[in-house]
């Protein structure tokens, strides 16, 4: 399983170790990925998904799982994702009309 924030692409990022001799060696840098259930109100169910804790910050500050994945391009959603948006969509066009 990659190291991958399902909302917002957020993956690993490589650096060096810098020794007090200024030897440097490579390392990564991980996410803090968390297993969450989010309740979608449009959908009226919950779905379990591994966000980073910034995504999820991210996701209450712009009002809840619909707002945010309505305002997030597809570019940085995983395949889970992208699906659920597109019910989402689906659903709140079919409640509009």
């Amino acid at each position: 399983m990659a190291r991958i924030c399902e909302l917002t692409g957020k993956g690993r990022m490589v650096g060096n170790n810098v020794s007090h001799a200024n030897n440097k060696t490579k390392r990564t840098f991980l996410p803090n990925l968390q297993n969450v259930t989010l309740i979608s109100d449009a959908l009226g169910s919950s779905v379990k998904l591994r966000v980073s804790t910034h995504g999820l910050r991210s996701v209450e500050h712009v009002g809840g799982l619909d707002n945010w994945l309505t305002k997030t391009s597809d570019a940085d959603l995983s395949l889970k994702a992208r699906r659920l948006k597109r019910d989402i969509v689906k659903k709140q066009a079919a409640t509009a009309a």
